[in-house]
């Protein structure tokens, strides 16, 4: 344990502490005494008492104001983060919405080419199919012309 002697209201006082705190404990110290210094100055002396009982409830207030700030903010980074998991999620269905949109694009593309391809076929095959039609036409009408 290291002894910190500190001066508060003009007086002497020796503190303990662990060893490696004394520093912190110094600027509490300083912090508290001007708090203490600061109500003196603008109540008066009312008696170290009571100044000492204001200071204590001044920094308690500001304790709790502090401690219900990072609660709040606990609070928002809950929300935020609840938010951004909801928004991650979205994200990650419209991806898999999209990837099946895509999948039944090709799947409907495939078939189109493959409809495609066998119109193509068939038209060939009718082409075939009349010009064979036209050729048999114009060979009876020459043998007809000819007999």
């Amino acid at each position: 344990m290291a002894n910190v002697s500190i001066k508060f209201n003009g007086k002497e006082f020796l503190l303990s502490c662990e060893d490696g705190q004394e520093e912190h404990l110094e600027e509490l110290l300083i912090q508290i005494n001007k708090k203490f210094n600061n109500l003196k100055n603008d109540l008066g002396n009312l008696g170290e008492n009571k100044l000492l009982l204001i200071t204590a409830v001044k920094v308690m207030d500001e304790y709790y104001e502090t401690k219900k700030k990072v609660e709040e903010k606990k609070e928002e980074l809950k929300n935020l983060s609840n938010k951004f998991k909801e928004l991650k999620s979205l994200i990650y269905e419209y991806r898999d919405n999209k990837e099946q949109e895509i999948l039944q694009l090709n799947n409907d593309h495939n078939k189109l080419k493959d409809e495609i391809e066998i119109n193509q076929k068939n038209y060939e095959k009718l082409i075939d199919e009349a010009a064979d039609e036209i050729s048999n036409f114009v060979e009876k009408a020459n043998l007809k012309n000819l007999s």
